[in-house]
């Protein structure tokens, strides 16, 4: 691309309609809340008098609803539109967050956290399409605005939560609700009715089981299954680290901002490099087992917080290029419509999501502080030999096939997939 022509597809991603800088905004709020509870998990502990294992059940509630959700998501969207889709995701978050602000137990914030789950993946599963429908500039500008809310969304979660939880654990919460009523109003206000999933045109209802009937293609089955193990070990490098490293709110908030950043940038720059001069395949089977390593690093060095600190920050950078590339392989791996693929993948994934945080506060109870680092290792090994023995159902994954709408389709999976 010459200079000029890149000068002219920059221009072209700024000059959009307010619909969809509205949308855009609403994204980066919604991607915030994947971290926005990590640097306020001790403070709540410590405020409402809960165990680590109760506290970390807000991430469990969050993301069991949300797989769980995206299973039907598709199914709705179809039938009622991408706007109401979109600002019933919304408002049930604003709902949500603020009352888990007001709560006096955790019972209560791992309620209504359920509830923000379901809301997160009414509209995480929309935005996406909808931003394609209203930007100008073509579908690469649109995906280019889109990841630049997933990464700012991821970074700056922890850090917002950090900042406001250093005066409170309960300003998170209360900030969030504040933030998506403004994109709620943003979206009322800026967004057409008639700016669809499909970019205007009312797309085709889809079936309410296929996200499940998808899991019987042996290629998706393998890679949900190695999806599930992964998971496990992003969240325990998430979810438990905050106990471990013992900060306050603020450092909690700074070290998961180094996380996320982290992320943001080999998820969007460095995994497309690797995958263009590699098959995909072959990138999982290196990423996997620097990941466990990682872990098992992170494990040996949990008494030392500058060392561990550096485990998470390097964790994120390795994480980053697994989400994005898991996510292309399910778009590649059948024919599948692919809306059906990532809800179905994103379902079983999300499971070890919210499987892994409560676990890891009872292994460390049990066991030693250090256990859950060691187990997550083990369950991202478990992800790297179902790679490994699959390999004959994932020969699809590694062709590389020239479509115009593989990268939005991907971008969207990637999105599905990191909400959690």
């Amino acid at each position: 691309m010459s200079a000029k022509a890149g000068h002219a597809a920059s221009a072209s991603i700024l000059r959009q309609p307010k619909a969809v800088w509205a949308v855009a905004f609403a994204c980066v709020i919604a991607f915030m809340g994947i971290g926005l509870v990590d640097p306020i998990l001790p403070a709540i502990a410590e405020s409402l008098e809960a165990t680590p294992t109760e506290t970390e059940m807000l991430f469990t509630s969050y993301l069991l609803i949300t797989g769980l959700a995206m299973l039907v998501t598709s199914w709705l969207s179809s039938r009622i539109g991408a706007k109401k889709t979109l600002l019933i995701g919304l408002a049930l978050i604003v709902v949500f967050a603020a009352a888990a602000g007001l709560s006096q137990n955790v019972e209560s914030i791992i309620g209504f956290r359920a509830g923000w789950g379901l809301g997160n993946a009414l509209f995480i599963s929309t935005a996406l399409a909808t931003i394609v429908g209203a930007a100008s500039g073509g579908t690469a500008s649109a995906i280019i605005l889109y990841e630049a809310a997933l990464g700012l969304g991821i970074a700056i979660g922890p850090l917002l939560g950090g900042l406001l939880g250093h005066v409170s654990w309960r300003g998170p919460f209360f900030g969030t609700a504040v933030l998506m009523a403004i994109g709620f109003i943003a979206i009322v206000v800026f967004l057409r009715d008639d700016v669809d999933a499909s970019g205007g045109m009312r797309p085709e209802p889809t079936r309410l089981s296929a996200p499940l009937r998808a899991l019987r293609q042996p290629a998706l089955a393998v890679l949900a299954a190695a999806a599930l193990f992964y998971n496990i070990g992003f969240f325990v490098l998430l979810a438990y680290s905050p106990f471990p490293l013992g900060f306050d709110a603020l450092g909690l908030g700074f070290t998961f901002f180094g996380w996320g950043l982290a992320l943001a940038i080999t998820s969007v720059f460095v995994a497309p490099l690797l995958t263009a001069r590699m098959p995909r395949t072959r990138v999982l089977q290196i990423a996997l087992p620097l990941l466990s390593l990682d872990l098992v690093a992170a494990g040996l060095f949990i008494d030392t917080p500058a060392a561990l600190v550096a485990c998470i920050v390097v964790g994120g950078l390795v994480l980053g290029v697994l989400n994005t590339v898991l996510t292309e392989c399910v778009m590649e791996a059948t024919d599948l419509q692919r809306s059906v693929a990532s809800s179905a993948y994103s379902a079983v994934r999300f499971l070890g999501g919210a499987i892994a945080p409560p676990a890891a506060a009872e292994l460390a109870h049990l066991i030693s502080p250090d256990a859950p680092y060691y187990a997550a290792a083990i369950s991202v090994a478990l992800a790297l030999v179902i790679v490994v023995a699959g390999h004959r159902a994932l020969r699809r994954v590694d062709r590389v096939e020239e479509e115009p709408e593989a990268s939005l389709t991907e971008a969207e999976a990637i999105t599905v997939g990191d909400a959690a």
